[in-house]
């Protein structure tokens, strides 16, 4: 079968795309055809050497995949071939990863695909939906009638955020540019605050006097001394992105506001965690809710190139790599 592989560490250019042999399913593992798979921020740490995860050679990157059941293990239950199915949790903790024409998904970890929903569509949401999710209701622990700031809010995490705070009944402020606005608004926000003014903070407050439930930056700046001087009461700070930053954290403010701090890598997250999050995302893919901003499309012979337009910043959408099989 056709993948694309590493078999050292390295920027982009150490990614080939060639043969290799195709995977066999192991007693509960279901073997799946793939259509689609998408290029995520933490799949370039992988392969550079940045988040150290266990790495069987040569490995195939890739986390994320949209495609059809061609095989199950005797003890794979719930699937059947001809299923049309996805994943979000391959290409880490010794998995061979999805940027391939099969790959082999435990089926604790595998989930059917809604009808009418496109595969491009699915795969480009599949790792932000979910961390999202996680952000939200595993670890920040929203309830009815909070207010969240999503600071990166017209982003792939930070609009699913928005969404499905929004929906979860929350009243959400969004920190995004005022082009994008519209966007966010449509997504559910209540208020947005526009980042460009210089005034991000000042304007929070404006409109949230009594100050914030929780706060989540998924732009990777990690500003605690603002977000912390934004908290209300028992407000919770969800930290998801930054690998590198530093940031300086006000724990007088924090502790005698009785807030907290928390930090969470969705790669550390449970089969039950992600399933949980993935029968959410079904539903909202169901309902036509949860979609793509914009989807930057590649055959996977380009998955160097899929790597470094997303190390570049400069793409807006979801990188999202096509198999022949498509």
């Amino acid at each position: 079968m056709h993948a694309a592989y590493i078999e050292q560490f390295g920027p982009p250019d150490v990614i080939r795309y060639g043969e290799l042999p195709a995977p066999r399913p192991g007693p509960t593992d279901v073997l799946v055809d793939v259509a689609v798979t998408a290029v995520n921020h933490v799949d370039t740490f992988v392969r550079s050497g940045a988040w150290r995860t266990p790495v069987p050679l040569p490995f195939v990157v890739g986390r994320d995949l949209v495609g059809t059941v061609t095989a199950t293990g005797p003890e794979a239950t719930g699937f059947s071939v001809g299923d049309r199915v996805w994943c979000n949790s391959l290409g880490y903790e010794g998995r061979q990863g999805a940027a391939a024409e099969q790959a082999v998904v435990a089926a604790e970890r595998l989930y059917r695909l809604p009808d009418g929903v496109e595969p491009s569509d699915a795969v480009a949401v599949a790792h932000p939906a979910a961390t999202a999710y996680l952000a939200l209701f595993t670890h920040g622990r929203l309830r009815t009638g909070e207010t969240v700031v999503v600071v990166g809010a017209a982003g792939n995490v930070g609009s699913a955020v928005v969404l499905m705070a929004a929906q979860a009944g929350a009243r959400v402020i969004a920190v995004a540019s005022t082009e994008t606005a519209e966007y966010v608004r449509g997504l559910g926000a209540a208020e947005v605050v526009d980042y460009r003014r210089g005034h991000v903070a000042e304007d929070i407050r404006e409109v949230a006097p009594r100050g914030v439930d929780m706060y989540v930056d998924t732009s990777a700046r990690n500003e605690l001394t603002t977000a912390v001087e934004l908290l209300a009461r028992r407000g919770r700070i969800v930290v998801l992105s930054g690998l590198t930053t530093r940031p300086v954290l006000p724990v007088g403010s924090l502790y005698v506001k009785d807030c907290s701090v928390v930090g969470f890598a969705i790669s550390q997250a449970s089969s039950g965690e992600l399933a949980e999050a993935a029968t959410r995302i079904n539903g909202l893919l169901a309902d036509g809710l949860l979609r793509p901003r914009a989807v930057e499309p590649l055959p996977l012979s380009d998955a160097a190139e899929g790597h470094r337009l997303v190390e570049s910043g400069k793409v807006t959408g979801k990188v999202v790599l096509h198999t022949q099989q498509t």
